[in-house]
Order: C-alpha cells, then sequence, then structure tokens
C-alpha cells in the first residue's frame, strides 16, 4: 500500500526572503513605499473572503475596513491586495475510492468545465492528484488546460481485482492531503488551494485527520472540500461515517469553504461559487511583533468594521523559528 506520513516544514532564510519578495510584487496597501526587510522578518499571510448576511460575495473593502490580532493582540496589516487578478495555485484531488464509482462520470464532466473556465495560461497552475488504496499525482503543475483534460480522461475508480488485491481497497484522504502540501504547495508561494471531491471518508491513511489539516496550514493552503456520495454504495464499502464532518473541519480550519453536492445544488453550480470565490479573495499580509522564540501554532483573528459582514479566513498560522 503506497501510504504517505506528513513531515514537518522547516523555512530556511533563503525561503523567508524569497517569501517577502514575492509579497513585493503585489500592490501594497494605499499610500505605502516600498519596505525593506532584513533576514529576520517573517511575513504572515492571510487570505480572506467576506460575504454579507444574504451570502452574497463582496469584494469591494479597503485595507482600513479589515482589523487583524494575534493572540489578542493587534497587529499592524502592512499589506494588502484584491486577488482577482493574481496567479493561483490550484490542486484538484479526487476520490477515486469503489464508494465513488458510480459519481466518477459527474466528477470528471465538472472538473473540465471548471478548468477550462478558471486556469489561465501562464499565469495559473494545476496538478491533479487522485487517491484510493493508494496516492497517486496523475499531473504535475501545468498552465495548460488540455494537459488536465486529458489526465481528467484517467481518472478512475480501482478495478474489482485491485480491491481484491488490496483486502477491501482504501480511502488514503488523509495522506493525499499531507503530501499534496507538503510535497507541493509548501514550496510555492502566492495563493494556494486545494479542492477536495471526496464522500470524506478515510480508511488505512498512515496520518490522522490532524496531521492533514496542520500539513495544509503549514504550506498556507485553503483546502476547498466538496461532499459528493453516492449512499448505495455504502452497503457494500462499509457506510459514510463522519464525512461530512471531516470535509468540513479541513475547509474550516485552513480557511477555506465546504460544499455539498445535493438536489438544490449541483456539482457544476458549486464550481460557479467556487471560480467566483477564488477571484474575489483579499490577500493581508503582516510581521508579527512577537519574535518566534519556540516554533508552533499561533491563533489569528481577521474581522471587518462594516455590520452584517462575515470574514472566511484562516484562525492560526505556522510560527517556525
Amino acid at each position: 500500500m503506497d501510504v504517505y506520513h506528513p513531515m514537518r516544514c522547516h523555512f530556511t532564510r533563503r525561503e523567508v526572503l524569497q517569501g517577502v519578495a514575492a509579497w513585493c510584487g503585489v500592490r501594497l496597501a494605499r499610500g505605502q513605499d516600498t519596505p525593506t526587510f532584513s533576514a529576520d522578518v517573517k511575513v504572515v499571510n492571510v487570505l480572506a473572503t467576506v460575504r454579507n448576511k444574504a451570502g452574497a460575495l463582496i469584494g469591494n473593502l479597503s485595507q482600513d475596513d479589515f482589523s487583524l490580532s494575534e493572540e489578542g493582540r493587534p497587529q499592524t496589516i502592512r499589506y494588502f491586495a484584491r486577488e482577482s487578478d493574481l496567479p493561483l495555485t490550484l490542486g484538484l484531488m479526487v476520490d477515486t475510492s469503489g464508494s465513488q464509482r458510480r459519481v466518477m462520470d459527474a466528477e470528471r464532466g465538472a472538473s473540465m468545465r471548471f478548468l477550462d473556465r478558471v486556469v489561465r495560461d501562464n499565469k495559473d497552475q494545476v496538478f491533479i492528484m487522485q487517491f484510493d488504496s493508494a496516492v497517486q499525482m496523475r499531473q504535475s503543475l501545468t498552465s495548460t488546460v488540455g494537459k488536465l483534460e486529458d489526465a481528467l480522461a484517467y481518472v478512475d475508480t480501482e478495478t474489482r481485482r485491485q480491491v481484491e488485491m488490496q483486502h477491501g481497497g482504501g480511502t488514503l484522504l488523509y495522506d493525499a492531503v499531507a503530501r499534496a502540501s507538503d510535497d507541493v504547495m509548501k514550496k510555492l508561494r502566492g495563493r494556494k488551494a486545494l479542492i477536495v471531491l471526496s464522500d470524506g471518508v478515510d480508511l488505512g491513511s498512515y496520518g490522522s485527520l490532524q496531521d492533514a489539516v496542520e500539513a495544509a496550514q503549514r504550506a498556507d493552503t485553503l483546502i476547498y472540500s466538496i461532499l459528493y456520495s453516492d449512499p448505495g454504495a455504502y452497503g457494500i464499502f462499509g457506510g459514510g461515517g463522519d464525512g461530512k464532518r471531516v470535509l468540513q473541519r479541513m475547509s474550516s480550519d485552513s480557511g477555506g469553504s465546504f460544499f455539498e453536492v445535493s438536489k438544490k445544488q449541483t456539482l457544476d453550480q458549486i464550481f460557479d461559487t467556487l471560480q467566483e470565490e477564488l477571484r474575489t479573495q483579499y490577500n493581508l499580509g503582516y510581521v508579527s511583533d512577537k519574535p518566534v522564540t519556540l516554533s508552533g501554532f499561533r491563533t489569528i483573528q481577521l474581522t471587518v468594521g462594516q455590520k452584517g459582514l462575515v470574514v472566511q479566513a484562516r484562525h492560526q498560522y505556522w510560527a517556525q523559528r
């Protein structure tokens, strides 16, 4: 069985400087001169979306509308940009375990249409990974939609013989998220997100749900999870379990969104919503007022002053000594 154990992220001084340089490439806060940095500066990056009470995305806010704190201490927002035109790195994670067999065609078709609309040549990058009793990279990072569509055509569930050889099969959801975060996303800068298509049931992962979530957090990667389940399959493959709760936690803890395919909301409609959200993000950055003497997670809170608006962003980040 191809299993994967999440690794811890350790950022070198060079990587920190590269991250700061990437920030200087985006539009700086209004009226702010280009800053200079020492090698000890660590910029904390926070991606956020804002909605009103009706759930509509709000994309016209300014830096002054936001307030940010770390461990309860107010922080100065030093960088601010609206993300509609900045590069995006996506990882499409497809559950190909036996319980997904009857929804696979719909997933492939909707995914192809989504990528065709979202990916901009020579600007955005996407990779495709599938997971069942093993985790497999189907297409490495590319901006070519044709390559992504070719890869999706080969994304499929395990055959009955493969399941038998694996003594009942498996669904390495946690390991797949950790692997995508550690092997791909943590090496990159800028906007990063995983799109997870699954019923949320993990069977056989070496790591835990906590390992997967923390790997994404360390890689500064959002998780957009889409619950797509076939209740008729669970009689054979062991039940739906807590799949919905698992996917909801992955999304909320990373700052992403959770969606569920239903009679009222098709997969294509979900992808339309996701596309709009990815293009209506805010990118904020700050330098913590507390030096890192011991590596660990630190809590953060991002709010807006206008009443009736809700901010969606991650609630903690990994402070590396």
